[in-house]
């Protein structure tokens, strides 16, 4: 007989295999590209929010916007329908581009090219209805709560399954106060943004770990910043109220779950008041050279040259938590 451990083992492997073969399956159509997931139309703080930097134009991140929960089926069959009768011209106008063969071109070239190879790709991942009923279930779809988040959150894993490498799914909703910037009814806003969240990213956890992702799979929780300790002083603008939190960058929490992370460990704490980061501090130099760590990259050696010098992700800072690493 099998041991029960050495049977999840080879579950597991086998789950892995399966990822892959879609994940390659699906990888040329999408470009391995990013792209950022918003709860609802119109929720994401802008182009202005994930701009490439001085990675160029071709790492641009493509923004996915959640349609209504009631126009989800006929938003995606026509898209689906669009998918398979590609626009009259549109393969000889981008060949027509790449016949130029300029410099300047080339960008935009990459990022039409990846917009027609989408069409035929992307209708198809974004159809929650190829789910199961419990899987749909177990992110929240369908409940008054859960549903916005649990779609976006599907969506990502539906991404990172067919091979896209940089997802970033916002939650960010007026209905509970002033989105997660609760500087008056801290305790009503949060409680309910909580629970809108928590059963969500719990299936996350779960379907990528069940699929054999979640090994290679690095997920991050986190926000700008926290909240202090101390109640608002109240001056009558902007909302702020006594029972609300005013930002606190000093000391907040993250989380992550697999990509090689380690499971079941906290890191550093807080002061007695709950201000200041005091033990085992993490500078937001030292978690970039971590994720890239966990990505297989030397944040000491990998530099992008631009605007005259070579520049490193991590500037001239950043240490690798090696506490945090499995």
């Amino acid at each position: 007989m099998i041991e029960r451990g050495e049977a999840r083992r080879r579950a597991r492997s086998r789950a892995r295999s399966r990822a892959w073969s879609r994940r390659l399956g699906a990888l040329e159509g999408l470009g391995g590209a990013a792209a950022a997931l918003a709860s609802r139309a119109g929720s994401t703080p802008g182009e202005a929010s994930w701009p490439p930097a001085p990675l160029g134009g071709c790492l641009l991140r493509e923004e996915v916007r959640q349609p209504e929960h009631e126009a989800v089926a006929r938003h995606l069959h026509k898209g689906v329908a669009r998918a398979d009768r590609l626009e009259p011209g549109q393969r000889e106008h981008l060949d027509f581009i790449r016949g130029l063969n300029t410099n300047p071109l080339e960008i935009e070239l990459r990022n039409r090219e990846l917009a027609f190879r989408m069409q035929s790709v992307a209708p198809g991942i974004m159809d929650l209805n190829q789910e199961s009923e419990a899987t749909r279930k177990s992110y929240g779809i369908g409940e008054d709560h859960t549903d916005e988040f649990g779609q976006t959150l599907l969506l990502a894993r539906r991404f990172a399954e067919s091979g896209v490498r940089y997802i970033t799914a916002t939650h960010s909703t007026s209905r509970y106060g002033n989105l997660w910037d609760q500087h008056a009814n801290l305790e009503k806003g949060h409680r309910g943004n909580a629970h809108a969240v928590d059963q969500p990213i719990a299936a996350l956890l779960s379907d990528l770990e069940a699929r054999g992702l979640l090994d290679d799979t690095l997920v991050l929780c986190g926000s700008e910043f926290g909240r202090t300790p101390s109640r608002e002083l109240f001056d009558g603008q902007m909302g702020r109220s006594d029972n609300g939190r005013d930002h606190n960058p000093h000391g907040f929490t993250m989380w992550m779950a697999g990509g090689g992370t380690k499971p079941g460990y906290h890191h550093g704490a807080t002061d007695d008041y709950g201000f200041y980061a005091a033990e085992n501090k993490v500078s937001i130099h030292d978690l970039h050279a971590t994720i890239l760590h966990l990505m297989g990259i030397d944040h000491e050696r990998l530099t992008y040259h631009h605007s005259g010098r070579d520049y490193r992700l991590t500037d001239v800072f950043g240490s690798v938590v090696e506490e945090l690493l499995a």
